[in-house]
Parts: C-alpha cells; sequence; structure tokens
C-alpha cells in the first residue's frame, strides 16, 4: 500500500512538471518567445494521425521550448533521418517529434494515474512508469509503421514505374523528360513525389548524381538504391538506359515471383498449427461422434 502512495505522489509530481511546463511558457522572456515564432504559421501540414493532430497545440506551446535545450546532434540526426525515410517529413518535423517524446512521456502516466485514481482501477502505480516510456516510443513507432507501408507501396509500383521510363526513352525523351511525363500523370503516389524532389533538385543545381544518391539516401530501400546506381553507372558509361531499365525491370519482377513462391511454401507451414487444433478435432469429432453415441445406447439397452 505505501509504495500505491508512492506512485500516486509520483504522478502528482508529473502533474505538477506539467503545470511548471505549462507557466514556463506563459510567462517565457522575449527571446524564448521570438525563438519560437517560426511555429506561429510555419506548421507543418494536418498529420494523418489524430493524436498527433490533437497534440500539435500542447507541443508548440508547451514543449518546443524545452526541445532548444536537448543539444545532441546525433540524436537529430537520427530523428531527421526517420523522418525522412518514413516520408512524414511534410507533417512532422525533428522539434516537433521530441515535443511528442516529451509531451506523451508525461501526459500518459498522468492520464494513467488520474483515471486509476478515479475509477479505482486498482492497477499498480509502477506501470506508470511504463506507460511513460511507451509515451516516449511511441513517435518512433508511428515512423516505423508508417516506413513499412511506404516501403510496400513504393516497392509495388516500382518495377511498372521503370516500364514507364524505358517506354518514354526509347521513345526519344531523356531521362529526365520521362520522369516529368510521368510524374504529372501519377497521383497519390509516393514514388512519383520522390521523383518529383529529385527534380527540383537538379533545378536547383544539382547534378544527377548527386540527385539521384540523396533519393536513395531519403528512401532507404535496397530495390531503389540499386535502380540509382544502375543509371548513375549508365550515365557515366554512356551506354543505354533504355536498355538498362528493362533488364532491371525484368530482374525486379522475377525477383518478385521468387518471392511469392518462397512466401508460398512458408504458407503450408504457417497452416499447419490451425489446422491441428482447429480443423482436426472438429473432424475427428465428425467421424467419431456417431460411433460414441451408438456405443452408449447400446450400453445403456
Amino acid at each position: 500500500m505505501e509504495f500505491g502512495y508512492v506512485f500516486l505522489f509520483s504522478g502528482l509530481g508529473l502533474g505538477a512538471l506539467s503545470v511548471y511546463l505549462f507557466c514556463s511558457v506563459i510567462f517565457a522572456k522575449k527571446n524564448d518567445a521570438e525563438s519560437l515564432a517560426w511555429a506561429e504559421g510555419n506548421e507543418p501540414t494536418p498529420s494523418k494521425m489524430p493524436l498527433i493532430q490533437l497534440s500539435r497545440p500542447l507541443v508548440h506551446n508547451l514543449a518546443l521550448k524545452h526541445v532548444q535545450n536537448i543539444k545532441s546532434p546525433k540524436y537529430r540526426q537520427s530523428v531527421e533521418h526517420k523522418i525522412t525515410t518514413a516520408g512524414i517529413s511534410k507533417e512532422l518535423n525533428t522539434d516537433e517529434f521530441i515535443g511528442l517524446q516529451i509531451l506523451w512521456g508525461l501526459m500518459f502516466p498522468l492520464f494513467f494515474v488520474i483515471m486509476n485514481f478515479a475509477l479505482q482501477l486498482n492497477y499498480p502505480y509502477w506501470l506508470s512508469v511504463v506507460i511513460g516510456l511507451f509515451g516516449m516510443y511511441f513517435p518512433h513507432l508511428y515512423c516505423s509503421g508508417h516506413k513499412k507501408r511506404r516501403q510496400v507501396s513504393i516497392s509495388t509500383e516500382l518495377p511498372f514505374f521503370i516500364d514507364l521510363l524505358a517506354l518514354s526513352t526509347e521513345a526519344g525523351l531523356d531521362f529526365f523528360g520521362a520522369i516529368q511525363k510521368i510524374t504529372e500523370k501519377a497521383k497519390n503516389s509516393p514514388l512519383a513525389d520522390e521523383f518529383l524532389v529529385v527534380q527540383k533538385d537538379i533545378k536547383l543545381g544539382s547534378s544527377r548524381q548527386e540527385a539521384l544518391s540523396n533519393l536513395a539516401k531519403r528512401m532507404d530501400i535496397d530495390e531503389i538504391t540499386s535502380v540509382c546506381t544502375m543509371i548513375i553507372d549508365s550515365d557515366e558509361t554512356g551506354a543505354s538506359i533504355a536498355k538498362t531499365l528493362k533488364a532491371k525491370s525484368e530482374q525486379m519482377r522475377y525477383e518478385r515471383f521468387a518471392r511469392a513462391e518462397k512466401e508460398g511454401a512458408k504458407a503450408s507451414q504457417k497452416m499447419l498449427l490451425p489446422m491441428i487444433f482447429f480443423i482436426l478435432p472438429a473432424v475427428m469429432l465428425t467421424i467419431f461422434s456417431p460411433i460414441g453415441l451408438q456405443f452408449l445406447y447400446r450400453g445403456g439397452s
């Protein structure tokens, strides 16, 4: 019971810390207010996740002031890389990401302590520590899930995209002219959006090799890295890009077919346990229940 009161007061301490963060922003110095002015009117696009969208005003008003005190270039670079590879740099920046970690790391356990005390749920209060750690790690989970979905979408689109590039270059367009034509027609395509960034980089003065290398770093997908390396090598050696793209497209389709066969072979093994525990008992019951009933009736007579 004493430990329960310890964790209860710890939760109240988190609440007091939240009040302190709120008051420190209200009574912030002029220089601090000016340093946060970028968040007003220059916010990222609305997030697709409702929890992030609801938390954003609190992050801007409470947490960003303290995010600037975190001086860890390596961690900031890792967060920026994670956001970029997940393709959510338009809706979330590095400061907001760290601000969400601070906010959720405090609010999640505080909400748990309040609900546990108010509703008398009698959960152990040490769970608030676990929930706080989960709140701090939750932005990483969001980025990882978004990155996986994005990689699946891009891997699905890539062979068709390469086929269109090969046809366009065979028709007389240069490589980046073909990219422009395809991206103009594509809608809601993360792959087309990334190639639009490549075009913008080239217009701003980057070389083709630099733009494609940056594309491979941003997406962090083996297939994209292979395609970019192949295009750079073809550009340097003067080889036909159309033939190279066709060969690469055929190779990717073969690899996809091989992966599908491999997953199909695994499916039979994955179905074995459900068959043993669910289907086989039903079959045995259907076969042997009439025999058992006859035995019972004959025994009773």
